[in-house]
């Protein structure tokens, strides 16, 4: 048994796929470094060093197997952060080596190629609910913030929905779970990681006046369109699901 261990980066996991071909490991098994935990004392190590080239030439011949579509699928599934990511990836890179003429993606008779498709699938919605239930509040500085905490880690892919959508306003988005953002200055966007994880506990201080008062203005409104009459909870949490409330100004 050989346990390759990696950086935890999406370059270092594609490193590790090429050293299982070529070393030839059979019982192997990758592993994140944060997240290693040696069950097994006979195991081997084996740590590899995350090289740019290697991980390049597996994705390409990824790309001509399954499909820039394909490989995005497997990006979801690094994201996800489930505990079995980088089994169902070798799994899905070793059959698609073995069967390069198929679309082993579609072989949902297969677990791992079924478990991807699930993990996909919870990926995009909560990628989607994201961008519709982001909420960005005006501070002092004029940047636009907003505080999120996903399932999953899902910034990259909805990076291109607010660099698109807002282009006109300088704006960011942090990520409290894993303590990293996107940072938009009215030209680029780009990531950004803390050396220390923000302390956000009393940041309203630091709310525009403009914003106090269109928080203020907005809770008034839904307050009085609201009609008790037709309140339907049980409808209401099936669109918009209680653990994204915290996002919502109206319902603070």
């Amino acid at each position: 048994m050989h346990t390759i261990l990696y950086d935890g980066s999406f370059e270092g996991l594609f490193t590790a796929i090429f050293e299982v071909f070529e070393y030839r490991y059979q019982n192997v098994e990758i592993a994140s470094k944060e997240r290693f935990y040696q069950e097994n004392i006979f195991a081997e190590i084996h740590e590899v060093i995350t090289q740019a080239d290697k991980s390049d030439r597996v994705l390409k011949k990824l790309e001509q197997n399954i499909g820039k579509q394909g490989i995005y699928k497997l990006l979801k599934v690094f994201l996800s952060e489930d505990p079995e990511l980088e089994k169902v990836i070798l799994s899905a890179v070793r059959q698609s080596i073995k069967n390069p003429e198929e679309n082993i993606l579609e072989n949902y008779a297969d677990a791992d190629i079924m478990k991807i498709s699930k993990i996909c699938k919870s990926v995009d919605r909560e990628s989607h609910r994201m961008t519709a239930f982001v909420r960005f509040e005006k501070m002092q500085d004029d940047i636009f913030f907003s505080k999120i905490d996903p399932d999953f880690n899902v910034l990259p892919l909805i990076r291109k929905h607010f660099s698109d959508r807002y282009q006109d306003q300088k704006w960011m988005i942090y990520d409290l779970r894993r303590n990293y953002g996107i940072l938009y200055d009215l030209e680029t966007s780009d990531f950004f990681y803390p050396d220390e994880k923000l302390d956000i506990r009393n940041y309203q201080e630091s709310f525009h006046e403009e914003e106090k008062n269109y928080q203020t203005l907005w809770q008034r409104y839904f307050t009085k369109t609201n009609i008790i009459e037709r309140k339907n909870l049980k409808l209401h949490v099936q669109h918009v699901p209680k653990r994204y409330w915290k996002y919502l100004t109206e319902k603070w």
